[in-house]
């Protein structure tokens, strides 16, 4: 039956040779047992399904397509991100740099009024001058100290270790703690911690009275 191979040769041109081999098992059975009106009608779904494959094969393509653009602008946003990363990194750089000089501006504002305040404050009394000091350890670690200097009080000698920053946060102060026990054991002497900033949050001025009344704050 011509129409029956024809059949045939288009569902091998459209599907894949095991769903070829199936449909035309398939049209084989029906030629065999039903009307021409039934076949015909056989032949508009297998058609049907033609049209449906094509259609999903294409919906494929432009999913396909669409996970390629998304990708490609994935990869850009992360590497704007980087970027970002980069400039941000710069200005944190620039910021720190802008506070150290800060804190140098303070140390050099401390030299000369810091031994003034002590004496009506406490009756201490420097000798000397203060300076910024790197002390080395046997051990090979260091401290950078912003104010250090000897000083009396009541005639008993004592050293003067002082921090400078713009602003002190919690942190801060622990890690001034740290520095002032290892310059304590270093030198073998009495210690007068001084801590210098233009601005302090009252709950961090809070946490030093009540966590490390030996600190004095300017």
């Amino acid at each position: 039956m011509p129409a029956v191979s024809n059949i045939k040769e288009k569902v091998k041109k459209v599907f894949s040779d095991e769903q070829a081999e199936v449909i035309n098992e398939i049209v084989d059975i029906v030629n065999e047992t039903v009307k021409v009106k039934d076949f015909n009608e056989l032949k508009e779904i297998v058609r049907d399904i033609a049209v449906a494959q094509k259609e999903l094969a294409e919906a494929q393509k432009r999913t396909e397509q669409r996970v390629e653009e998304l990708a490609e602008a994935q990869k850009r946003t992360e590497e704007e991100l980087k970027e970002l990363i980069k400039e941000h990194q710069k200005t944190r750089e620039q910021i720190g740099g802008l506070s150290g000089t800060v804190g140098y501006y303070l140390e050099d504002l401390s030299y000369p009024s810091l031994p003034i305040v002590l004496k009506e404050d406490i009756g201490l009394e420097v000798e000397g001058y203060l300076e910024r000091r790197f002390i080395e350890y046997p051990d090979g670690g260091e401290d950078e100290i912003n104010i250090f200097g000897k000083g009396r009080i009541e005639g008993k000698q004592l050293y003067i270790v002082g921090e400078a920053k713009s602003q002190i946060g919690k942190k801060d102060v622990e890690l001034f703690v740290k520095v002032l026990k290892r310059v304590k054991e270093y030198f073998g002497k009495d210690i007068l911690p001084v801590m210098v900033c233009y601005m302090i949050h009252p709950k961090v001025e809070k946490y030093i009275k009540e966590k490390h009344p030996e600190i004095f704050v300017y």
